[in-house]
């Protein structure tokens, strides 16, 4: 049996497109699946052949600032990119504000917010 691995995480959005877009744009993932969810709701699943995150939204709903609340229960979405420096300056292009960067054993890293206010920790395990 192989060795126990996430496979996807499913994370509830206000936009899916807008949601799909920035990861498209900033990690090179792709749309692997998009179409009818739970309850007529609507997904979209962008990643690799290997991972994905499906972004969720609920038919007719209006989300608020408090239903992205951070750590209700999700902290972070955290990606592993190469090239940290690059991935940074495209989530400041976006629009985007990094904050909390940190160098310590095993790698470096930095965090965003996305539109919704969700939590990403970006981290890169090479040396700079």
């Amino acid at each position: 049996m192989a060795t126990p691995r996430i496979e996807h995480v499913n994370v509830t959005v206000s936009d899916p497109d807008r949601a799909a877009r920035l990861m498209e744009w900033l990690f090179g993932w792709r749309i692997r699946w998009q179409g009818a969810a739970r309850n007529g709701g609507r997904t979209i699943h962008v990643g690799s052949d290997d991972h994905y995150v499906a972004f969720y939204t609920g038919r007719s709903v209006t989300y608020t600032a408090e239903d992205f609340a951070k750590g209700r229960p999700l902290n972070h979405i955290g990606v592993e990119v190469d090239d940290l420096d690059a991935v940074e300056a495209k989530v400041v292009a976006a629009g985007l504000e990094p904050f909390a960067h940190d160098d310590y054993d095993p790698g470096r890293r930095f965090y965003f917010l996305d539109a919704d206010g969700i939590e990403y920790e970006v981290v890169s395990y090479r040396a700079p």
